[in-house]
């Protein structure tokens, strides 16, 4: 059955609602003024609180995006050796500002990947301690190309040329209102465990399968979560490794209710913080419901 997007999205027995956005991803690191001075200088967010060891960004003083913890002397994230995170991205809201974000990266000679997805255009990043980066904007929904009942999301050189002429004379001065976490990919163990879980149990809707990737949605997104088996049989993460400590969804609290019973009825345990849940995905990637 095609949704409204044109692409298949068989429901589970609970669906997450359509008014799901993400919110801030929590990380483990090793030093918290390198780090802090990274995503300040290089990303352009800005600090909003700052205590020993931990310090929250965002934009505009608040929209927190970013949590880091400090653990003195944490290990770097290996490059598609280490199961849990690959990258977090975050979403600028038009294409302009990602251009001026570019020039940006190109005024302080800061290395950059990058990729046109065609639902999007991307640069990829990694910070001091080798936890990816996503920074992209969105093309429109209806240019959104569609194959066989999936979003065809390819990966192709992004015309520099033509992005670059979007920034104009703008100067950058850090990531803008309207910043938000896009989505989430993770390095998982099995796609077909990740399927079950976060598709069947958790309630995801399905937008592109490649062999060795899934990527899934709320609401006709092209994906707020991407997983994939890239890493092979690598360890996952553990305290004293730079990682992903929590990732966030923000949905409406009848919704944060709802999904906790579905992932109950599916075997896999909750458990509550105050009036949020708390997860752990199948791989021990924690993730936090809230409707705050």
């Amino acid at each position: 059955m095609a949704n409204a997007n044109g692409y298949v999205t068989p429901a589970p027995g609970y669906r997450l609602p359509d008014a799901l956005r993400l919110g801030a991803v929590r990380l483990e690191i090793a030093d918290v003024d390198r780090s802090v001075d990274y995503y300040e200088r290089v990303i352009g967010l800005r600090t909003i609180d700052r205590a020993g060891a931990r310090a929250t960004l965002g934009v505009n003083g608040n929209d927190p995006i970013l949590e880091l913890n400090e653990v003195k002397n944490a290990s770097p994230h290996p490059y598609n050796r280490r199961l849990g995170l690959y990258h977090f991205a975050i979403l600028l809201p038009a294409r302009k500002t990602l251009a001026e974000f570019v020039t940006h990266l190109g005024a302080i000679n800061a290395y950059a990947g990058q990729a046109d997805h065609y639902v999007s255009e991307a640069f990829y990043l990694r910070d001091p301690d080798g936890l990816g980066i996503e920074v992209y904007a969105d093309r429109p929904r209806s240019e959104w190309p569609v194959k066989n009942g999936q979003l065809a999301m390819g990966l192709d050189p992004v015309n520099m040329d033509s992005l670059l002429k979007e920034a104009g004379n703008a100067k950058w001065t850090g990531m803008p209102s309207g910043t938000a976490i896009g989505h989430v990919h993770l390095h998982v163990g099995d796609l077909n465990e990740g399927e079950k879980f976060f598709h069947r149990a958790l309630g995801m809707d399905i937008t592109a399968t490649l062999p060795s990737a899934l990527f899934m949605s709320a609401g006709g997104y092209h994906h707020h979560l991407g997983t994939n088996t890239w890493s092979g049989n690598a360890p996952r993460p553990e305290e004293g490794d730079a990682r992903l400590i929590e990732w966030t969804i923000m949905m409406p609290s009848e919704d944060v209710r709802a999904a906790a019973e579905s992932l109950s009825h599916a075997g896999y345990p909750t458990s509550l913080a105050g009036n949020d849940v708390l997860v752990e995905d199948p791989w021990g990637t924690r993730f936090r419901m809230t409707s705050a």
